[in-house]
């Protein structure tokens, strides 16, 4: 416990400045933006006096490195800027998106992992033979899938041929459950797909690992029941699909920006989108920041439960 507690200070003590670095990273990259903030801000009728007062009155001709920190010293504050008028703060608009995004990602990841299981459990203890076959083909066809495409066909087949799922639009929980789960259900499926197909293969070639080891073969000539057998060889097996998981939360949270822009949700995606079309950096900065250090708290936690599940690496 003492080395688990050591690890999991030192992922949570480097936190801070992984955040600085993303903080950087998207700071600097957008302010090679040719988007124009004092023409944004005051419409192309501003005279070039009042575009100048603009520039000056909020520090748009400090150097760099002074830009940043003030980002920096805002942003520890919950300041994100403005959006372009009609101006609102980037952080209550983020507010407002954020939770969509989060619920349509762990729905995806939800779904993600009941498919994993199932098929890659099922491959492991078919294997060589046909359902092992037709498992192959199919994570193949879902792992070269692209996420969008997939979301167009769904909708195709399903909102618009036989309209069973609406095309796009969100009905919020707290208004109805079964209608949340409604409008979620195509924007999650096609998220959650090529996903499922990855993490399969991967539970699959763990599952065969440990089914050819050892102790496999003692349960077995033990007489212990199929059952309690394939849930050990499992929780050994999950071990290493569990390294990759903070990836694919990252891949759904990222994906998850380009299924709302098709099923018209109005999450983060719809932000982003918003900001680039409208030239707003302000917000473009506030929701790429934000995803990043989304991004950075799963693969943290993640970090913390393999160290859970995974005791040998506690010596490390």
């Amino acid at each position: 416990m003492v080395a688990f507690l050591r690890l999991a200070l030192r992922r949570l003590a480097m936190m801070p400045v992984m955040i600085l670095g993303i903080a950087l990273l998207v700071f600097v990259v957008l302010q090679f933006s040719p988007a124009d903030p004092a023409y944004n801000a005051l419409g192309d009728s501003a005279s070039p006096q009042a575009r100048a007062a603009f520039a000056e009155a909020h520090g748009l001709n400090d150097p760099l490195p002074v830009r940043y920190f003030d980002f920096l010293g805002r942003l520890v504050q919950g300041d994100l800027g403005m959006t372009v008028p009609p101006s609102q703060p980037v952080a209550i608009r983020i507010v407002t998106a954020f939770p969509l995004t989060l619920q349509l990602t762990l729905l995806g990841l939800a779904l993600a992992i009941v498919l994993a299981l199932a098929l890659g459990v099922t491959s492991a203890m078919y294997r060589d033979r046909w359902p092992d076959q037709v498992f192959r083909v199919v994570s193949m066809a879902g792992i070269a899938l692209p996420s969008f495409w997939l979301g167009v066909l769904l909708i195709q087949q399903f909102a618009l041929n036989t309209p069973l799922f609406p095309t796009g639009g969100y009905v919020n929980p707290a208004d109805s459950f079964t209608g949340w789960l409604h409008s979620m259900a195509l924007p999650a499926v096609s998220l959650a797909l090529p996903v499922a197909a990855s993490l399969a293969r991967l539970i699959r070639t763990s599952m065969v690992a440990e089914l050819d080891r050892d102790y496999v073969r003692t349960a077995r000539g033990s007489g212990l029941p199929p059952s309690l057998i394939v849930r050990s060889v499992l929780r050994n097996a999950l071990v290493t699909p569990l390294t990759v998981l903070g990836v694919k939360v990252g891949y759904l949270l990222s994906g998850a920006v380009v299924i709302e822009a098709i099923f018209d949700l109005p999450g983060m995606g719809k932000l982003i989108l918003e900001g680039v079309t409208g030239g707003d950096v302000a917000l473009v900065q506030g929701t790429v920041l934000t995803i990043a250090i989304a991004f950075l708290v799963v693969n943290v936690v993640v970090d913390l439960l393999y160290l859970l599940v995974n005791p040998r690496i506690r010596t490390v």
